[in-house]
């Protein structure tokens, strides 16, 4: 219960704190015409993610099976 009770104290020091905290600067605004990035279409990505699967699934049956 001492334990809980420290912890959130110390909570609600850290957030007065924080609270306190002077504001970060302003981030200079970025140019009105810029180029989107170009997302991998989903099949690229389903593919991708099904073979790094199918290597985790041998790595792990290597490891049982050592």
């Amino acid at each position: 219960m001492n334990k809980l009770l420290a912890a959130l104290v110390a909570g609600l020091v850290s957030v007065g704190a924080f609270a306190q905290a002077a504001a970060p600067a302003a981030a200079p605004v970025a140019p009105a015409v810029q180029a989107a990035p170009v997302a991998a279409p989903a099949a690229k990505v389903m593919k991708k993610h099904k073979a790094v699967a199918k290597k985790t699934r041998k790595a792990k049956k290597a490891v049982v099976t050592n």
